[in-house]
């Protein structure tokens, strides 16, 4: 029985893993998708994305505690340098800002700060959402993948591809910037964990991205079409610059 448990524990891992891909690809109905962010008129459920958020840290926690190698077969952990580490993930969340910035100046003509009270929870989100994809994707797929034998270049698209599918951002009506986006964390974060041997670089620069999307952008992933933001619609409103509007004259008091 003792040769066959880790055989066991591996194998219930794995199904775990498989339930966090799941969840990824349920994250509309929990209010916690990119492309969420106005549901029906109505601002996305708290309580349900907290539930998604506690479904997905359970999920990972089995893992970590039923797997016998999951830090080294699933590369859950910061690998074996951590200055590598710390330096992909400067340079990847380097790259990630000035990648939010260019999205916010193609789109906007501007860096699109949104309301401060915002931050907190839009931090929250998105180290959160991180974790889970970088720990799904980049961790226990990419290594189940790599435990069948196949190439890493191969086993990397694979599942950066799995991983943009289940984000349901290619969908019509999705934004196609935040398509290309995903596909590329996706690329771009197994890479990483290959050449690291851990997650950890991926996940903070992951995470670095998503807040600078939100910070520049004023959205968690998907922003609205050209004319739909607030700004833009009061600009409609308004006369053109340089011009004054003229209301209707008084009448005119009769002389006393």
């Amino acid at each position: 029985m003792d040769e066959w448990l880790p055989t066991l524990q591996r194998m219930i891992a794995a199904g775990l893993a498989l339930l966090l891909v799941m969840l990824r690809l349920e994250a509309e109905r929990f209010s916690a998708a990119e492309y969420d962010e106005d549901h029906d008129g109505r601002p996305p459920s708290f309580r349900r994305r907290i539930a998604w958020y506690g479904i997905g840290f359970a999920l990972i926690a089995g893992i970590l505690f039923i797997h016998p190698a999951a830090r080294e077969e699933f590369m859950l952990g910061a690998g074996d340098d951590r200055v590598k580490t710390l330096a992909y993930a400067f340079l990847y969340g380097l790259v990630g800002v000035a990648v939010a910035v260019a999205v916010a100046l193609y789109r906007y003509r501007r860096v699109r700060l949104p309301d401060i009270w915002s931050y907190p929870g839009a931090l929250i989100n998105a180290v959160s959402t991180a974790l889970i994809d970088e720990v799904t994707f980049r961790g226990a797929l990419f290594g189940l993948l790599l435990a069948t034998g196949l190439n890493p270049s191969v086993a990397n698209v694979i599942q950066a591809l799995v991983y943009t599918l289940a984000t349901r951002l290619g969908a019509p009506g999705r934004n196609r910037y935040m398509l290309v986006m995903a596909l590329a964390v996706g690329l771009v974060g197994g890479w990483i964990t290959g050449v690291t041997g851990g997650i950890a670089a991926a996940f903070l620069g992951h995470s670095v991205t998503r807040f600078a999307v939100f910070l520049t952008t004023g959205h968690a992933g998907q922003f609205l079409p050209r004319g739909r933001e607030e700004e833009e619609i009061d600009k409609k409103r308004r006369p053109p610059d340089g011009w004054r509007v003229i209301g209707p004259r008084e009448p005119a008091q009769r002389d006393r």
